[in-house]
């Protein structure tokens, strides 16, 4: 799992299938989430999954629309293919990211 910044995000979700997850330390869904982000990311390592802290990265919140958290967003080669907010639950999480493959 990477965490990303501003300065980082573009090189981060270039290539290849990204799930994107806004997060903040003090939502309780978001803390429900990390276990299963961590899950999938140990079972389909064809996905990179990034991090992006709310809290500490407001202008890149704020040029993805991400009005409630957690908002997950699904990059191919770059390229936002998909989103979704909330909490899932891993066959969710699943489906969803298959939407890139």
């Amino acid at each position: 799992m990477k965490y990303a910044t501003s300065e980082n995000f573009n090189e981060l979700i270039k290539e290849g299938v990204v799930l994107v997850d806004f997060y903040a330390d003090w939502c309780g869904p978001c803390k429900m989430l990390g276990p299963v982000l961590e899950e999938v990311a140990k079972e389909d390592p064809s996905v990179t999954i990034v991090k992006v802290n709310v809290d500490n990265e407001q202008a890149l919140a704020q040029h993805f629309k991400v009005q409630s958290i957690p908002t997950l967003y699904l990059f191919k080669d770059g390229q936002a293919v998909a989103q979704t907010m909330g909490y899932q639950a891993k066959p969710m999480l699943q489906q969803f990211i298959a939407k890139a493959k």
